[in-house]
């Protein structure tokens, strides 16, 4: 553990951010999964508004820093390419 106050106080700071990140990308995770499960049922716009919210939580961990922007590009078209593969076997 730190001596200094200032470096006690980062770490206290570093680990309420990390729980933050990992609550964030744990919302992103369960947005995706939500999604899925929408892509089986006929509910279009409930799988749209699916889409937008998994969207828009990626978008926002990018401006926050959390996730890379490339990581999120992936992670959004890695999701539309899984929609799209349940949708024409359902």
């Amino acid at each position: 553990m730190a001596n200094i106050k200032s470096a006690k106080k980062r770490v206290l700071i570093a680990e309420a951010n990390r729980q933050r990140n990992v609550a964030f990308k744990s919302a992103i995770k369960t947005a995706v999964k939500n999604a899925l499960a929408l892509a089986a049922s006929e509910d279009k716009d409930a799988l749209n508004a699916a889409i937008s919210k998994a969207y828009q939580l990626c978008d926002k961990a990018v401006v926050k820093g959390i996730l890379h922007k490339n990581t999120a590009a992936r992670k959004k078209s890695r999701l539309v390419l899984a929609i799209k593969k349940v949708s024409a076997n359902a």
